[in-house]
C-alpha cells in the first residue's frame, strides 16, 4: 500500500468507529462525497486491502514486449555503456537506437529500463562549493570598490551611481554619488579615502574597463587603465574579481544602502545628488560606520602614510604620451600646445597630465615643460632664392580638363 492509501484507511477507520461523518471524511480526503461512500463500502467488505488500486502490480496494457526490452538493453550494454563519464545517457541512447538499429523508444521508458538493469544511475554534477572567505585581519589590508546604479532619489531626480568603497576587515564605508562610474568618479572616492585614512595595500574590483583596461594589440598585452596608473603610483595592488560573490562585502553593502539610505533621503526630502552627497558626508556615513563597522581581528593599521612631499594632484590625474611635431606642437584633445624652443627636440615623447580641474601639465623625464596653447598651427614658408614658393592653383570642376574626364566616349554613347 502507498502512503496515501494507508492515510485513507486510517480516516475510513475513524468513520467506522463513529468519530467522523462521511461528509467530514470527504473533506479530509479531498474527494467527493459519492466517492467517499464507494470507498467506505469497499472498506467494510475487504478492509484496507480493498483500497489498493486494482491495477497495482499488474503490467500495463501499453507496455513494450519483454523481447524488445531485452534486445534494447543488450544493445545499450554492448554499444552505449561504460564508465560514468563515457556511457550514453537515456536520451542520447534512445536517439542512437532509433538511428542505428531501428528501435523506437521513448527516452523515459529507456531510462526506467536502464535504471532497473543498472546501466544508468541518477548521478548529478555537484556544484563547486563556495565557502565564504573570512575577513582580512587588518584595517587597510584590502578594500572592495564597486558602483551601484539605482534610482536612489525615487523619481525626484534621475538614475545615479553610488561609488562605494568598503574596508574588508572592518566594513568601514566611504561613498559618493556620481552620474556614471567614470575614472574621475572612482578616483575622487579613493582620493578622499587616502586623505582620511592613508594608502591601502590593495583594492578589489570587478573587470570593468574603468578599473582594468582590456588587452591591447595582437599579443593581448595587459595595460593599466588610468585608475590603475593612479593606484600604481601609490603602490596599491589592483585585484580583479571573477564573480560578484568574490567581492560580496561591497555587494551586500549596496543592499544595505538601497534600503536604509533611500528611505532616509525620502524622509528628508532630498531631491538632488548634490544635496545627497552633502548628506552622505555630514550625517549618513558617520552614522552608518558607527553602527555597522566592527573592530579588526588585529589592531595594526596597514595603511601607509601619505607623506607631505607627495602631490595628490600629480597622482590623481589622467596621463597619456604625445609625440612632439617638427614645429614643436603637441596635439591633445583637439588642443594645440606649443612648447617653448630649446626644451625638447622634434619626435620626442612628452607625458601630458590632465588634472581634476582640467588644467594640463607637460612632463619630460620628470621635468615640467613650458608651453602655451595656440589656436592654429604656424604655417611654414619655404623660400627659393629669396622668393616665396608659388602657390599651387587647383582648377575648378568646370575646367575643360576635368570635364573631359567625366564625359563618356562617343563609342560608348552609340551603344
Amino acid at each position: 500500500m502507498s502512503t496515501e492509501e494507508v492515510r485513507r484507511a486510517g480516516i475510513l477507520e475513524r468513520v467506522g468507529r463513529g468519530e467522523l461523518k462521511q461528509v467530514e471524511a470527504a473533506s479530509l480526503l479531498g474527494i467527493s462525497y459519492r466517492q467517499t461512500k464507494r470507498l467506505m463500502k469497499r472498506y467494510r467488505k475487504q478492509g484496507a486491502e480493498g483500497l489498493v488500486h486494482g491495477n497495482a502490480g499488474r503490467q500495463s496494457r501499453h507496455a513494450k514486449p519483454e523481447a524488445e526490452r531485452k534486445k534494447a538493453l543488450q544493445l545499450v550494454r554492448e554499444h552505449y555503456s561504460g564508465a560514468p563519464g563515457e556511457r550514453f545517457g537515456p536520451t542520447l541512447a534512445a536517439e542512437h537506437l532509433q538511428q542505428e538499429h531501428g528501435i523506437e523508444l521513448d527516452h523515459e521508458t529507456l531510462r526506467r529500463w536502464m535504471l532497473q538493469a543498472g546501466l544508468w544511475s541518477r548521478e548529478r554534477k555537484s556544484r563547486t562549493h563556495r565557502r565564504r572567505r573570512p575577513r582580512k585581519e587588518h584595517f587597510g589590508e584590502l578594500l572592495q570598490m564597486d558602483g551601484s546604479f539605482h534610482d536612489w532619489l525615487e523619481k525626484r531626480a534621475g538614475r545615479g551611481c553610488l561609488i562605494n568603497l568598503v574596508d574588508d576587515a572592518t566594513g568601514t564605508t566611504l561613498a559618493w554619488f556620481s552620474e556614471e562610474e567614470t575614472t574621475w568618479a572612482v578616483s575622487d572616492v579613493l582620493r578622499a579615502w587616502v586623505q582620511k585614512y592613508g594608502i591601502p595595500r590593495a583594492i578589489y574590483t570587478d573587470w570593468k574597463s574603468v578599473y582594468h583596461a582590456p588587452p591591447d594589440g595582437e599579443e593581448q598585452e595587459q595595460r593599466l587603465s588610468q585608475f590603475g596608473q593612479m593606484c600604481n603610483k601609490l603602490g596599491i595592488d589592483l585585484l580583479a574579481a571573477n564573480s560578484p560573490q568574490a567581492k560580496g562585502r561591497v555587494e551586500r553593502n549596496h543592499g544595505t544602502h538601497q534600503d536604509r539610505l533611500i528611505k532616509k533621503m525620502r524622509r528628508l526630502g532630498i531631491g538632488s545628488y548634490e544635496d545627497a552627497n552633502r548628506y552622505l558626508l555630514k550625517s549618513y556615513l558617520p552614522e552608518h560606520n558607527a553602527r555597522f563597522a566592527i573592530r579588526p581581528a588585529q589592531s595594526s593599521d596597514f595603511h601607509d602614510a601619505l607623506g607631505g612631499d607627495r602631490d595628490l594632484d600629480t597622482i590623481f590625474c589622467l596621463e597619456c604620451e604625445r609625440v612632439v611635431s617638427n614645429d614643436g606642437v603637441i596635439r591633445y584633445a583637439n588642443r594645440l600646445l606649443q612648447l617653448q624652443a630649446g626644451q625638447v627636440s622634434a619626435g620626442a615623447t612628452v607625458l601630458v597630465q590632465e588634472r581634476r580641474d582640467g588644467s594640463l601639465r607637460l612632463v619630460r623625464k620628470g621635468q615640467a615643460l613650458r608651453w602655451q596653447e595656440i589656436e592654429t598651427v604656424p604655417k611654414r614658408i619655404e623660400k627659393r632664392d629669396g622668393r616665396r614658393r608659388p602657390s599651387i592653383t587647383i582648377p575648378p570642376n568646370s575646367h575643360p580638363w576635368k570635364r573631359m574626364r567625366t564625359v563618356a566616349p562617343k563609342a560608348a554613347l552609340w551603344k
